[in-house]
């Protein structure tokens, strides 16, 4: 039933802030913008929500709406990250990239799977640049990687 990702959505500080981080630091092309004035229940409301655009047809969304409350707080890589997937030969010139434009900016890391560099956009998201390694496939497979045993030994265990 499910086919695929359409878009993750989240809430941003400003949406040019977020447009120049997406769209000229990651090359994420801005493809839609809708303004949104009224609910569907008939409320008011004004926030602008964009979106853009990832090669596989999916999309990172963005809601801006000035003057309602939301708290953006640093967030750990555990509690949440954007991890995009590139070409392993992209990781070092897109960290460089990020260093100079004085963007918080930290990697390669080798999680054995994946090589990752991560940066913290304008919001306080971390975004997770990640490269497939060779045995990306195996490590995924869960007829080979035991996964729903770990899961079930993790939940055991877990607060032994």
């Amino acid at each position: 039933m499910i086919k695929g990702l359409h878009h993750n959505a989240y809430r941003c500080r400003d949406s040019e802030e977020t447009r120049q981080f997406y769209e000229d630091f990651l090359g994420l092309p801005l493809t839609a913008s809708l303004r949104l004035e009224e609910s569907k229940t008939g409320r008011p409301v004004n926030a602008l929500h964009t979106f853009y655009a990832l090669d596989d047809g999916s999309f990172l969304a963005f809601f801006e709406t000035p003057g309602v409350p939301f708290e953006f707080k640093q967030q750990h890589d555990y509690d949440l990250h954007i991890a995009l997937e590139v070409p392993r030969d992209q990781l070092e010139p897109m960290l460089e990239k990020g260093k100079a434009a004085g963007v918080e900016s930290r990697g390669v890391a080798d999680h054995g799977f994946i090589h990752s560099i991560y940066f913290r956009d304008p919001n306080g998201y971390v975004i997770e640049l990640t490269a497939k390694t060779p045995s990306h496939d195996e490590y995924v497979d869960p007829t080979r990687n035991g996964a729903r045993r770990l899961l079930d030994e993790w939940q055991v265990k877990k607060n032994t």
